[in-house]
């Protein structure tokens, strides 16, 4: 950038000679100065310096130090002049307007170089635009919150009443609805229900487990269980803190499913089959029902087995027999503490089939004869997804997983995947149906039911 630094010192046969050339310059502003009230000055006299005129006529004539002409550094720099305690006036020095008493003690005298007068002020700007830019995003970034916001008010205030399963059911279990023993022939509210690849997660939280979900077309329902020493029961909760003497795994799944099927199938003259499921408008899809087992795996998923009988003596569970899988109305399927050594100890026969990892399928013993889901946590084995969508890997990743899993005959589920933002949690969605997912786990059943699922 040339002398941009304060030239501090030169040697003392330089300094002489520098001294020597201040003074001339200066007996040069004084004539020229006095010139300038005689004679117009014209654009290229103010753009030219007279330290630079003085530079050109004395440039065969001056001694020159260490290479570089005294005069000349002199001629292409500016003095600034600093009082003690006071910053120099830029504007002032650059207008050659400063002050020429070098003899005063109470000042210094700088040689600043042309540029740096120019120049100084950059900093500046760039600092301004610096906190413009910084403004501007975090506004960005609010507006799109409150946008969020807005949705989320708008949708909870405005929505379809109609179609909200807690609204439907608000008497549910209440004398005189006819529905106090917690089933209900489910043609009045499923006439126009069509089955969808939706696995409701957590179903015992839902203000009616079971129905709420068949009512958005839900094929896969959760129960959470437990089981306690010399009680016959199973209680179903996502904690120990939250179960209810009343709330058991047969008050809430077995026994509604044995009425809702049983009216189904009721024999009549018009329909002489056994075997309907659930769902009016698609009477061949079955209804899975996973069970996560809490407490000791062995023991829990005998008891499971045990209470599935009302089920299995109507012909109503999918089974496996002599290498054969028959698809019934009702799919039980182990999870969580299920063991699966115990699930396939028997060769022959079996009617709850395992949840197989998703992504541990490679070079493993899981079929569709053993298994029905295959499941794994998104966040573990994916990763988090940021407003952009999946990234290139994390779609091969999902799509090296999916295919594995449809090669075995198995239902791909993804759980714990993001519920906030709405925006990106509806994305991920649209991006594992349209890769393929046969099961999408969800908690916001309503939401997932008005996908495009015909489109997709």
């Amino acid at each position: 950038m040339g002398f941009s630094n304060t030239v501090k010192s030169f040697d003392s046969d330089s300094d002489k000679k520098m001294e020597d050339s201040k003074i001339d310059i200066k007996q040069v502003d004084q004539s020229e100065d006095a010139a300038s009230f005689s004679q117009p000055s014209s654009p290229s006299s103010e753009v030219a310096s007279p330290l630079e005129r003085k530079s050109s006529s004395d440039k065969q004539s001056t001694p020159t130090t260490h290479g570089l002409s005294a005069v000349r550094h002199i001629a292409s720099t500016y003095r600034i002049r600093a009082l003690r305690g006071r910053r120099p006036d830029y504007e002032q020095v650059a207008s050659g307007s400063e002050d020429d008493n070098d003899d005063d003690d109470s000042s210094d005298t700088y040689l600043v170089d042309e540029e740096t007068l120019i120049s100084h002020s950059r900093p500046k700007r760039r600092r301004r635009w610096l906190i413009c830019g910084s403004v501007l995003g975090l506004t960005l970034l609010a507006v799109l919150l409150v946008l969020n916001i807005l949705i989320f008010i708008s949708r909870s205030a405005y929505g379809d009443a109609e179609e909200d399963p807690d609204v439907i059911f608000a008497s549910w279990g209440r004398g005189g609805t006819g529905t106090e023993g917690l089933a209900w022939y489910p043609t009045d509210f499923l006439r126009d229900v069509l089955p969808k690849p939706i696995h409701s997660h957590n179903d015992y939280w839902r203000k009616v487990p079971l129905f709420s979900a068949l009512h958005v077309g839900c094929t896969g329902v959760e129960a959470d269980v437990f089981e306690f020493e010399n009680d016959p029961n199973l209680y179903v909760g996502h904690v120990k803190s939250a179960l209810q003497p009343n709330r058991t795994f047969e008050s809430l799944y077995i026994n509604p499913l044995v009425e809702i099927l049983t009216r189904t199938n009721s024999g009549s003259k018009f329909a002489n089959r056994t075997h309907n499921g659930v769902f009016d408008m698609d009477p061949d899809q079955t209804l899975a029902l996973l069970v996560d087992v809490k407490t000791d795996g062995a023991s829990t998923i005998r008891r499971v087995m045990e209470q599935l009988e009302p089920l299995r003596s109507r012909g109503w569970l999918t089974y496996f027999e002599n290498g054969t899988v028959h698809y019934g109305p009702v799919t039980v399927v182990g999870t969580g503490n299920t063991p699966f050594d115990v699930l396939v100890a028997n060769a022959t026969y079996r009617d709850v089939f395992f949840d197989a990892p998703l992504d541990k399928l490679q070079d493993s013993a899981y079929d569709h004869t053993n298994s029905f889901y295959s499941s794994v946590s998104f966040g573990s084995s994916i990763g988090r997804v940021w407003f952009g969508g999946m990234a290139q890997s994390q779609l091969g990743k999902v799509r090296t997983q999916l295919m594995e899993a449809a090669n075995r005959g198995l239902k791909p589920r993804y759980w714990d995947l993001p519920a906030w933002p709405v925006s990106i949690r509806n994305r991920i969605w649209d991006t594992l149906v349209q890769e393929g997912i046969a099961m999408l786990n969800v908690d916001d059943i309503k939401a997932a039911a008005k996908l495009n699922w015909a489109k997709i």
